[in-house]
């Protein structure tokens, strides 16, 4: 096994170089930012080290086939000195024995591959790293945030806690910072809140139709297609009650398009729809055909933070077949991690409208910006 440590200006350029001297299979082992030159502490170079290794692999004589022959017709003499001459000499196992050795020691000053990119961190560096980690930040985003931490870690004479604080927010709110988030736009009629069962999602739409009706004075409408769940109709009457607002309940899109005519006149009107099996895909199709979504539209997808992120991912992916406008993420009273709220809003650059941490109605309704949920995943109170 060849290890062998590089220094370039980018990783780009180091991946260019690992890759004609170590070849395709080549592994990385750890990077970090170093940097070099410069006149009494000033006009450092920043440069790129990475750690690569490769299992060099010798060419071999092939045995000749010896396949369709009777076995009086093999020579086994013959094949035995074939093996003989393919197999490596005995000095060569304790080579590799030496090399693996010394990459074992390599390894273990950097906090072993699991821990690749940590080992060299300074301590306030490797806690955000621990940190991040357990709110299950996605790797690769974290790995780059790391980086560029240590950048500024070297290049910076302040390393206050409070200035490290401030490095971390910034690198998270620019990972966000040109993804669309707010609430209700008020550029569409029709606002609708989809999602698998259990999420929050009627609860959640009383929050956003108090809001509309207390803080912006909108005469608003309630339209129900949740005839699914039992006492999904009473709770949302209940609501309309409160609120003294109409609704009306469809089984079908024609049942809909009456409701919407009905409520002609009105500014917001807000649709519940059934919470059932997210997995399957017809439960989705089924919602295409008793709403409207092409219509003046705005949809909200209702996701908990209690769930998998691979769950997430799966009710994202099946509800894509409707357009996706922005995120709700509920129950953030009810956990602890956050990382997989980022990782969703990052990864498919679909922007949050609001985050619920409660029942109360309409109080636990929190507008989501890139500011609240960085604060949220570190652990900073956001009305500080």
């Amino acid at each position: 096994m060849k290890v062998k440590k590089y220094v370039a200006v980018s990783m780009p350029e180091a991946m260019k170089k690992i890759r004609a001297e170590l070849g395709n299979d080549a592994v990385i082992l750890n990077s970090r930012v170093i940097h070099t030159g410069g006149f009494l502490g000033f006009f450092k170079k920043r440069n790129i080290e990475v750690l690569a290794a490769a299992d060099p692999k010798p060419e071999r004589e092939q045995t000749p086939m010896i396949k369709n022959k009777r076995p009086d017709q093999i020579d086994l003499a013959g094949t035995a000195k074939i093996a003989e001459k393919t197999r490596e000499p005995e000095n060569n196992n304790e080579q590799i024995i030496k090399e693996l050795n010394e990459l074992k020691k390599l390894v273990g000053t950097m906090g072993g591959e699991a821990n690749r990119n940590i080992g060299h961190l300074p301590p306030p560096l490797l806690q955000i790293h621990n940190k991040l980690s357990e709110q299950e930040l996605d790797q690769q985003v974290l790995f780059s945030i790391e980086q560029n931490l240590l950048e500024k870690w070297y290049a910076a004479g302040d390393h206050a806690p409070a200035s490290v604080q401030s490095w971390l927010e910034t690198e998270l709110k620019e990972k966000l910072a040109n993804i669309p988030f707010g609430g209700i736009s008020f550029q569409k009629k029709y606002v609708n809140v989809i999602g698998p069962t259990g999420v929050g999602k009627t609860t959640t739409l009383a929050k956003m139709a108090a809001e509309c009706v207390m803080t912006h004075q909108k005469k608003i409408a309630f339209i129900t297609a949740d005839t699914y769940r039992i006492g999904a109709i009473e709770q949302l009457k209940t609501y309309a009650k409160i609120l003294n607002v109409p609704l009306e309940v469809c089984y079908s899109l024609e049942e809909f398009n009456i409701a919407a005519e009905k409520f002609s006149d009105y500014d917001v009107v807000f649709i519940d729809t059934a919470g059932r099996n997210f997995r399957n895909k017809k439960y989705v199709e089924d919602l295409k055909r008793t709403i409207d979504f092409e219509n003046d539209m705005e949809t909200f997808l209702v996701l908990s933070l209690t769930s998998k992120q691979r769950d997430m991912e799966d009710i994202y992916r099946q509800f894509s077949l409707i357009q996706i406008d922005k995120l709700i993420f509920t129950k953030a009273d009810e956990t602890s991690s956050f990382g997989a709220m980022f990782n969703i809003i990052y990864k498919h650059q679909k922007g949050a409208a609001y985050i619920t941490n409660g029942q109360d109605v309409p109080d636990d309704l929190i507008y989501a910006t890139p500011e609240v949920i960085t604060k949220t995943i570190i652990g900073v109170d956001s009305n500080e």
